[in-house]
């Protein structure tokens, strides 16, 4: 039996509120363009994929303000894309600085604590390993997360990001625990599921927008109570 969950954040444990639907069709309204929910998820696949890729290669994190704003420019080119709204790069960027004006915070799921609990319950010990450039204390504080989750590793701690093998060692390190004994639970197929497979950790895909229906790799599940009840059985 598998001892210990590494859970991903953003996307699986935690998401915007507003929702990015919310945020890019305020955005949008503002220079006469309709987006639909379907698209911006979509888009957003694309987007996030984009980043993953590009997390492995030169981090945002590393970034200039100037470089930062002009890979925003093609994410919000590709958010977009989803709604079959097709624009240039200066147009993205306009849209971009809007977006990035609009208030929102990360949010917990409202399925994570309880679901948390029950695999506490069960005996798993709990770890999250985020690509956020924050340290694990401050992402365990910020999201109130203490009480359920033993250990936070983050691309601050270790200075490399997922699906860097060196993040998933140094999360087995430091909770004593060997791959043998962890899943990976995650929603980006580059750096979560293909992050794990690649440290020698078996991964599960946390499916929450419904973006990937036919993935058969690994167990894909849709919410966390679909996790807990696939870990139970």
């Amino acid at each position: 039996m598998k001892k210990i969950l590494f859970f991903d954040l953003y996307g699986t444990l935690a998401g915007f509120n507003p929702t990015r639907f919310e945020i890019q069709s305020k955005a949008c309204n503002q220079f006469g363009l309709s987006v639909s929910e379907a698209g911006i998820l979509k888009g957003y696949k694309l987007a996030d994929d984009l980043m993953s890729h590009q997390n492995s290669t030169q981090p945002l994190r590393l970034m200039n303000e100037s470089e930062k704003f002009k890979f925003f420019c093609e994410y919000e080119k590709l958010v977009l894309s989803g709604c079959d709204i097709h624009i240039d790069q200066n147009f993205a960027g306009e849209i971009w600085k809007v977006v990035r004006e609009i208030p929102y915070e990360m949010k917990i799921f409202d399925d994570v604590l309880s679901n948390l609990q029950k695999l506490i319950n069960l005996g798993y010990k709990i770890l999250v390993i985020s690509n956020m450039n924050i340290s694990g204390t401050q992402l365990l504080q910020q999201f109130n997360l203490e009480k359920f989750v033993d250990f936070a590793v983050t691309s601050k701690d270790v200075g490399v990001e997922k699906p860097d093998n060196k993040i998933f060692e140094y999360a087995l390190n430091i909770s004593n625990f060997s791959k043998n004994d962890a899943f990976h639970i995650g929603d980006q197929i580059f750096s979560d599921i293909s992050g794990a497979e690649n440290a020698g950790i078996t991964p599960v895909l946390m499916d929450r927008d419904r973006n990937h229906p036919e993935f058969d790799r690994c167990l894909r599940v849709m919410n966390m109570d679909e996790l807990y009840s696939s870990l139970l059985n």
